[in-house]
């Protein structure tokens, strides 16, 4: 294919490169003379391993070119990557002015084609990006509408510095936000020999897994520093500990606990990240990220409440109160501390959970259980139909798979509140509500 790159930095360099290296015809684009004359003499503008061969043998071969022009290489390509700088402005939001003066460039110049013409962004934006920046000036300056006079997709690079290329080679996931078939087969082609799975969606999601996957990278390095601080002040390698706690690919290196819904509960993880906070302060250590954990977990809980109440009605119905299906476990379930605050409100609250009987509640489980909701027999029912004939808002509180005929009778006046998903194909609008999805 005949492919343009649009900035010569560090995504455009390597990705220009490759392409290269895989056949392809490669014009890169910058407005910087230097960088420009740079790969023209079959230099690297980057320090990168492996990059400075790639693009020497790209010019001996004729098959990489740079130039300053943007009329010159959208006229003599077929798609274009965007793949220029988005640094941070003092507020912390982006700076997409170089991504603006790019779009304007190019829409300028495919007003002027005939021919179809691809342009598939690989620079860092935050989601709404592409609607409110890339397309629309695109479209204003092209003349056209984006999907129909020009092809757009967003593909969004997960390349390391240091080993920009092996991951080029070898990504975990293609991801590709696309609006138009033909820009995805583009991209697919240039892709051909890449053996990764791929994930289409559409391009606002494919901004967010972007911003997803470098957060969670942040908050897996700041864990491992804050759980090997604690460690080595108590004389732990924290080495030894991460390392085994990477080796557990059930649970904590897998997509166990990472599925968006409501907080956490039960017998363990708030008792022991409480007592791992309080061991921290005990070593004088800060522990922001476990803080926070137990913060962000509270505000989860104040999410649901606040959905519910803002239906306006009083009758409130919970299928579930267990903090997972399948257990008759009460203690920390923040669906207990949800149904605390409804009733303390004065919510005309009805309970239906299959697997909590008050009578035969004890121990631990049946103390826990007086002292948050001593009235909780009361609000109990024994059947699903009891929860619809009663409310006005629905709460879905856990997945257990006999609250799906319920679900299924629900009247149109209903409102439902789910905050576990329980039907996945099911996203927000209308009279159904999903915490957040």
């Amino acid at each position: 294919m005949k492919v343009s790159v649009f900035g010569i930095g560090y995504v455009g360099a390597v990705t220009a490169a490759c392409l290269v290296r895989d056949g392809h015809a490669v014009i890169a684009v910058d407005p910087n003379e230097d960088k420009v004359r740079t790969i023209r003499e079959g230099r690297a503008p980057i320090v990168e391993p492996g990059l400075e061969r790639l693009i020497a043998d790209g010019v001996t071969s004729g098959l990489l070119r740079a130039t300053s022009s943007a009329a010159e290489a959208i006229a003599e390509t077929e798609l274009s990557f965007i793949c220029v700088g988005t640094p941070s402005l003092h507020s912390g939001n982006l700076d997409l002015g170089f991504v603006a003066r790019v779009c304007e460039q190019i829409g300028a110049e495919i007003a002027k084609k005939e021919d179809f013409h691809s342009i598939v962004v690989r620079s860092t934006m935050l989601p709404g990006s592409m609607d409110q920046t890339v397309i629309a000036l695109l479209e204003r300056f092209s003349g056209r509408k984006a999907g129909e006079g020009f092809g757009i997709a967003i593909y969004p690079e997960f390349l390391r510095e240091g080993s920009a290329i092996a991951d080029y080679d070898a990504p975990s996931v293609i991801v590709i936000g696309r609006l138009d078939a033909q820009t995805l087969e583009r991209v697919r082609a240039l892709n051909s020999r890449l053996a990764a799975p791929e994930y289409v969606t559409d391009y606002a999601t494919a901004e967010a897994i972007k911003y997803a996957n470098n957060a969670w990278h942040a908050v897996k390095v700041s864990f491992a520093n804050e759980i090997g601080n604690i460690s080595g002040e108590l004389g732990i390698d924290g080495h030894a500990v991460m390392t085994a706690l990477c080796m557990d690919t059930k649970l904590n290196l897998s997509p166990v606990y990472l599925r968006p819904g409501f907080a956490y509960g039960g017998s363990c993880l708030p008792k022991d990240l409480r007592a791992l906070r309080y061991k921290a302060k005990a070593l004088d250590l800060a522990v922001p990220l476990l803080e926070a954990a137990a913060a962000s977990n509270d505000l989860q809980i104040d999410r649901a409440m606040r959905m519910i109440t803002s239906q306006g009605r009083r009758r409130v119905g919970m299928l579930g109160l267990s903090f997972k299906a399948g257990t008759d476990d009460l203690r920390e379930s923040p669906l207990l501390e949800l149904a605390e605050r409804l009733h303390g409100k004065g919510y005309d609250l009805r309970i239906f959970d299959p697997n909590v009987r008050y009578a035969f509640l004890q121990g631990a489980n049946l103390q826990y259980v007086r002292s948050h909701l001593p009235h909780l027999s009361a609000l109990m029912v024994d059947r699903a139909e009891d929860i619809l004939s009663h409310a006005e808002t629905v709460v879905i509180g856990n997945r257990d798979p006999r609250f799906a005929p319920a679900i299924d009778g629900l009247r149109p006046d209903q409102t439902v509140v789910d905050l576990v998903r329980h039907d996945p194909a099911r996203r927000s609008g209308g009279n159904y509500q999903g915490i957040c999805w």
